[in-house]
């Protein structure tokens, strides 16, 4: 047989479909005529064994003659030594494919050997928390205290001092209780990751989290569950407060009212009286609507997305408006009512931050607070130290409580005031059977707690030493 030339192989034609070519040395093709024209399939004939096997060569135009004769070349060689071609082939393509998996496996293990806080946190900020903020909270105190300080420490070399000096870099700022919160969460995370791979195969060593004692850290003094109650006289107190910051600040001339120091708004005013004689919870009122207030029957719907509590747990509450309330909503509706919220953003599209208040209060508590310098646009004073300080500061969920304990010096029930507060009562089979709403109890606890707060405002309108009337 001669050798097929590129001559002979460009003259096929469609009759010549399904046609053998053979040349020397093994090698044998099948000419195919298809839409793209005229196509030659090679394959090296051989036998081994004492049997005929073939192995594919490639085809014709794809492959020149003399790249198909350098493959035969070398499937006879492998022949030669007892070894079939096309076999040999696969199993280097397997042991290729073998080889470029361990380098992908080895490349992830070591990937996932350098997975740091950070990538846990993200991971945990995706599948394994969901604060009722969409977890601002969170995101905000990690990129300010933690990620900064360990956010590219491995977890494989995370260890409980990399957790104190985070917690110490914070406890020297006296915050002793965003320490608490913040070892929480750090310890939330890791939980969450110790469960998890790839987080818990990179915990050699167990939970780091589960070393620290976060008590060392803290002042002796001080206590995690708040206790503080407001007095009658720091009632009275606060309310002569805000008379003589308004009555001070209206004297100030018009050059020397820039610097002076600012009265508390109307809108925190009735905000702290609202939680006082309601029970609510501040971030609770903050979000509060004018749809869901109705002033002329003296109630306020709080749905349930707006209520604190774990997702699925959550409950409508329906407040009843003691007089002293209702007054405090319709002095805030002289003010907010052209809006949709009772207590609009500046840009009026929506709520002010649920915080708000919480910090106005504080920053005019600053004896309490370990700050260097006033924060910036901030008040940086002591007009709502109460009682000069000796019982303590004060924050707006004092008075939630300062409520709760009137209503109970008032005989009523533990049960009833926990129905005020909203809180979700336990016992499954209790919650699954007993549904009294209870509204015409809690509107009579509502309302005596109203009185109660009355009188104690209205017990003495004379401002102590240098205030003036009320």
């Amino acid at each position: 047989m001669a050798k097929l030339t590129v001559r002979q192989l460009e003259s096929l034609t469609e009759a010549d479909d399904g046609k053998t070519l053979r040349e020397d040395g093994g090698i044998v093709g099948k000419v195919r005529a298809g839409v793209r024209g005229i196509t030659v399939l090679f394959r090296y004939e051989f036998k081994l064994d004492g049997r005929k096997h073939d192995h594919r060569l490639g085809s014709w135009p794809k492959k020149s003659l003399a790249e198909l004769r350098v493959e035969r070349d070398v499937a006879k060689t492998k022949v030669a030594k007892g070894i079939h071609p096309t076999k040999a082939n696969k199993a280097a393509k397997i042991e290729a494919q073998a080889a470029i998996a361990a380098t992908i496996a080895e490349a992830e293990q070591q990937a996932t050997e350098n997975l740091t806080v950070a990538d846990l946190f993200t991971e945990w900020l995706k599948d394994g928390v969901a604060r009722q903020d969409g977890n601002a909270g969170l995101k905000r105190s990690f990129q300010k205290d933690v990620l900064p300080k360990i956010g590219k420490k491995t977890i494989r070399e995370l260890s409980e001092k990399d957790l104190l000096a985070v917690l110490r870099s914070v406890r020297a700022r006296g915050l002793n209780r965003t320490v608490v919160i913040l070892n929480n969460d750090m310890g939330q995370m890791l939980r969450w990751g110790e469960k998890r791979k790839p987080w818990r195969g990179l915990m050699v060593d167990g939970n780091p989290a589960d070393l620290v004692d976060v008590e060392k850290l803290l002042d002796p003094d001080y206590q995690e569950e708040r206790d503080r109650v407001l007095s009658a006289d720091e009632i009275r107190e606060l309310r002569d407060i805000f008379a003589k910051l308004e009555s001070d600040y209206a004297d100030l001339p018009a050059g020397e009212k820039y610097s002076g120091i600012r009265p508390v708004t109307l809108r925190t005013q009735c905000a702290l009286w609202i939680c006082l004689g309601t029970l609510c919870r501040i971030g609770e009122l903050l979000k509060a609507e004018w749809r869901h207030v109705d002033l002329d029957a003296g109630t306020w719907f709080l749905p349930a997305e707006n209520t604190k509590g774990k997702r699925g747990k959550r409950q409508d509450h329906h407040v009843f408006l003691s007089p002293f309330a209702l007054s405090q909503f319709k002095r805030l509706h002289a003010e907010t009512g052209d809006t949709p919220f009772c207590f609009p953003s500046k840009t009026k599209t929506g709520h002010v931050c649920v915080k708000s208040v919480s910090k106005q209060v504080g920053d005019r508590q600053c004896r309490f607070k370990n700050r260097s310098k006033p924060l910036l646009g901030r008040q940086h004073n002591d007009t709502l130290v109460l009682a000069d300080g000796a019982n303590g500061d004060w924050i707006p969920h004092d008075l939630r409580r300062t409520g709760a304990t009137m209503m109970q010096s008032l005989g009523i029930s533990i049960d009833l005031i926990d129905r005020c507060q909203n809180h979700i009562m336990k016992g499954k089979v209790r919650r699954h059977y007993l549904h009294h709403d209870y509204a015409r109890e809690k509107a009579e606890a509502w309302s005596l707690l109203g009185e109660r707060i009355e009188a104690i405002l209205t017990a003495d309108n004379v401002i102590q030493g240098q205030f003036k009337r009320a």
